[in-house]
């Protein structure tokens, strides 16, 4: 009886590995041994990253707040902390993009920031 391989299986499985990692540097692309490892690599990185994606932005939103706010005479967070005390609930992103696109508007909510907080 001939001896049963898994050739089928393993060259969709390495054609597989070398298919995601198209685009690598060096060996890194067409050989398999080391298209494995990177790939491994690459997919825990992206993993990694789509967590701290979330932690970038905010960091991005709470800058531009904090640029938009000192130019309407007010630091960060006396703006968040009168905010919460004059019942206005707008996130972060929502905050970041009115003080870059509108600043009339932006001005307005300080202003009723600053009455509450009066």
């Amino acid at each position: 009886m001939p001896r049963a391989t898994t050739g089928l299986v393993h060259r969709k499985r390495r054609s597989k590995v070398l298919k995601d990692a198209k685009g690598f540097r060096g060996a890194r692309k067409n050989l398999y041994r080391t298209a494995k490892d990177a790939r491994r690599r690459a997919l825990q990185n992206s993993y990694i990253h789509r967590r701290a994606k979330k932690r970038d932005f905010r960091t991005l939103w709470i800058v531009r707040i904090n640029a938009a706010a000192r130019l309407c005479g007010i630091s960060y967070s006396r703006l968040i902390a009168g905010m919460g005390a004059a019942g206005i609930q707008i996130d972060r992103k929502m905050l970041a993009d009115i003080a870059v696109t509108d600043m009339g508007a932006f001005k307005a909510i300080v202003g009723k920031v600053k009455g509450a907080a009066a």
